[in-house]
């Protein structure tokens, strides 16, 4: 009997962990259901949450570069207006209701102008002085800039924090406050009328030597200290070393101070006659209707010669802009190399 019961028992056990094991399959199988619903909606959300984000992603795009485009548009209009009133006749261009888009090309309105004596000189004579003034000017003030850098960089001496603090103080003073002053001062050395007077009193440039020493400061002092153990002087440490890693920094400042130079007006207009003066000049004097093409005084400036003679001026400055752009970003915002 007792064998029975046992028997009996142990079938039952058997029969619990069947069941046991059927339960165990069948909420393992709900719950790879559920985790697989779970995921597929997961999948889903991220598929819909992508969309959205690549959808504003486009329309903030959109919206940047039609604003981008707007303003690109405004800033070149003035350009796009000096170019197409240089190929206008005088009477289009002085119409009530303005032209975007001339009827007629007038070539000629370029030659006119190199003809005409602007300024009271020629464009060859005006050209020449532009050319001379801003070579020697941007070639030895950048041999000023360089050593005057070198020295507040790398050399020790008593006052230099002092001296570049009064350095930076002037940069502080409108240049027109100090234009009587130079003026008064060159004309009792009797240097008007003569290149000396366009050169020398913009020879220094505070800004430059500011620039220039920052970036002296970033070459590490090792190398001047290994330098030093070879031998080497401070001025052939300067030409072959620290010149070589700021040169993207010296091209920069050689085409600023260039351009710097190629649009000067004030200055020459007040200390020199016409045929010292500079291109700038030549441009807003001049170009008359000396031929009664208005019908009226022979003295009336004409407008499209002066647009056509500013297009012809802006031109080199463009090319150098379009061409040696990268030089004066990278020279402006990184140079040398970090200590």
């Amino acid at each position: 009997m007792t064998k029975k019961i046992k028997e009996t028992s142990n079938s039952e056990t058997v029969v619990k962990t069947e069941e046991g094991k059927t339960l165990d399959q069948t909420v393992s199988a709900l719950s790879s259901d559920a985790a697989l619903f779970n995921r597929e909606i997961t999948q889903f959300n991220v598929e819909a949450e992508t969309k959205k984000q690549r959808t504003a992603t486009i329309v903030k795009n959109i919206f940047v570069y039609t604003f981008l485009t707007l303003c690109a548009i405004a800033a070149f209009l003035p350009f796009y207006w000096m170019i197409i009133s240089s190929f206008k006749t005088e009477a289009e261009y002085r119409e009530s209701i303005p032209t975007f888009f001339p009827r007629t090309f007038q070539w000629k309105n370029y030659s006119v102008v190199l003809s005409q004596t602007g300024a009271g000189a020629s464009f060859g004579r005006i050209l020449l002085n532009t050319l001379v003034v801003g070579l020697l000017s941007t070639t030895l003030g950048l041999i000023v800039i360089i050593i005057t850098a070198y020295a507040l960089a790398r050399i020790n001496f008593k006052g230099k924090n002092f001296l570049f603090a009064l350095m930076l103080a002037t940069m502080m003073i409108p240049g027109e406050m100090y234009t009587i002053t130079n003026y008064i001062t060159v004309s009792k050395w009797q240097w008007n009328d003569t290149f000396t007077i366009l050169i020398v009193p913009f020879l220094v440039s505070v800004y430059y030597i500011y620039l220039l020493r920052n970036n002296f400061m970033q070459i590490p002092n090792s190398l001047y200290q290994a330098a030093k153990v070879d031998g080497l002087s401070d001025m052939g440490y300067l030409i072959k070393v620290m010149i070589p890693l700021t040169a993207p920094t010296l091209v920069s400042i050689s085409l600023l101070k260039f351009i710097g130079t190629w649009n000067s007006y004030i200055w020459p207009r007040l200390v020199n006659i016409p045929d010292w003066r500079m291109i700038s000049n030549w441009v807003t004097s001049g170009f008359t209707d000396s031929a009664g093409i208005l019908g009226g005084s022979t003295s009336e400036a004409l407008n499209t010669l002066k647009m056509a003679a500013v297009c012809m001026v802006s031109l080199p400055l463009f090319l150098l802009f379009i061409f040696c752009r990268k030089y004066i970003m990278h020279g402006v915002s990184k140079s040398g190399t970090k200590g």
